[in-house]
């Protein structure tokens, strides 16, 4: 789609003191200059029309991002997803992306759903929403975490009616090298940044309690080949420990979940430079139709505390996500759920900073020559990085929590240069 982005002014943002995304400590007072979309040296003289923003002090920071959102699924109930006109849970993405840009996500990592569509328009500046790295389909075998057909149908590989959720781009099952092989070359087709496998049982899926192991390691091979054909990498849902070292065996790079590792694992995980993507949940955060799932939701929260631990002992690549899933009055959790990190999983405000900024966004990089954004650096106020920034009233290296309430407290917004929020002018 071609860009229809209406031309920025330049935006100078004065008096602030910049945490950049990588360092321990905030810069003294400064300015900071961004022009055609990326921060870029002050000019020497005025600019005709530039924007110029007094920070009066203020903490400018890169905007956060989510390496495991699920936008299309966030925005609408199960019920909504299986019975409504196929068009609602799309607009119902389209205003969930909005919402997640005005918290300060500007960037995310959508790890399962049909949302290529909506990146193209939010990059062309036709709707407000953050950057998109999308997935696209998630794969599972049958009997996996992705299959939800009902128990009397036949298998789709036996001819077996497609269920809801593959119609709608949210799951394809695929059994064997050569479906598996087809299934990932259809995301990558429809314009998938990296490759999102289900490599173990999970809570919200019926027929795979938590301990099973999904895909061969030659049907997970399989996809890893596909996928490094194209530039890019896999990364998978798995909870339990053979799951994670199966998918490691495969070549997985990005370890999802993984609540139910032992230390050996995360240890493993950590020298062999694969990613663990961590999201900082609760049992609370997600209510469950079943007996069955809301076990299995306990049994994963469980764990939480316990790996990351370990990860931060082993020197661990951790990454921060979400994993919302099906109740938009819980969408706004996003923030919250960052600033746990601090107040509930044991990283200082510096280290979940750094988190949430260029540690995910060196993970996003992992999307190689897939990488929708290459043209410049992510996560970090540098010259001649994505100009995505907020502006904080008050200092999240020191108070996490202003970052869970962003109405309240990040005066200013901007994405690609543009300015979303700006509550100083």
């Amino acid at each position: 789609m071609a860009d229809r982005q209406q031309t920025s002014p330049p935006v100078l943002v004065k008096n602030v003191r910049v945490f950049d995304g990588v360092s321990d400590k905030l810069s003294k007072p400064r300015s900071v200059y961004m022009a055609d979309r990326k921060i870029a040296e002050e000019p020497r003289t005025a600019v005709t029309g530039t924007v110029v923003i007094d920070g009066g002090g203020r903490v400018l920071m890169p905007g956060l991002s989510d390496a495991h959102c699920h936008l299309f699924l966030v925005g609408s109930t199960v019920a909504e997803l299986m019975t409504a006109p196929t068009g609602l849970p799309y607009y119902h993405a389209v205003a969930q992306a909005e919402q997640m840009l005005m918290r300060g996500f500007t960037t995310i990592r959508d790890t399962g759903g049909d949302v290529g569509a909506l990146k193209q328009v939010i990059d062309a500046g036709l709707f407000p929403g953050p950057r998109i790295y999308p997935s696209q389909a998630m794969i599972s075998q049958t009997s996996g975490h992705g299959d939800f057909s009902s128990i009397y149908d036949s298998a789709t590989t036996f001819g077996g009616p497609r269920p809801r959720a593959e119609q709608l781009g949210i799951m394809r099952v695929a059994d064997g090298r050569s479906q598996v092989l087809a299934a990932v070359r259809e995301q990558l087709k429809k314009g998938a940044s990296q490759i999102k496998v289900m490599a173990g049982g999970g809570v919200s899926s019926d027929y795979d309690p938590l301990e099973t192991l999904q895909y061969t390691e030659d049907e997970m091979q399989a996809a890893v080949q596909a996928a490094a054909d194209y530039g890019t990498y896999v990364l998978v849902h798995v909870f339990n420990v053979d799951g994670i070292r199966r998918a490691i065996a495969a070549g997985v790079k990005s370890i999802e979940h993984a609540m139910l590792a032992d230390e050996d694992t995360i240890k493993l995980m950590a020298e062999k430079d694969v990613w663990f993507s961590a999201q900082p949940l609760e049992e609370s955060d997600h209510h469950f139709a079943t007996a069955n799932s809301r076990k299995k939701n306990d049994d994963v929260c469980a764990g939480v505390e316990q790996t990351l631990a370990w990860a931060r002992k082993h020197g661990a690549k951790v990454a921060f996500g979400t994993d919302m899933l099906f109740d938009p009055a819980k969408a706004p959790m996003q923030s919250e759920l960052f600033t746990r990190l601090v107040t509930k999983f044991g990283f200082t405000p510096i280290q979940a900073l750094k988190i949430g900024t260029s540690g995910n966004a060196e993970l996003f990089r992992m999307s190689g020559s897939r990488d929708p954004y290459k043209e410049a650096p992510l996560g970090v106020i540098q010259t001649g990085a994505w100009a995505d920034v907020l502006l904080v009233d008050g200092d999240p290296t020191r108070d996490i929590g202003l970052l869970a309430e962003p109405e309240k407290n990040l005066a200013v917004i901007i994405k690609n240069g543009r300015i979303h929020k700006n509550q100083l002018s």
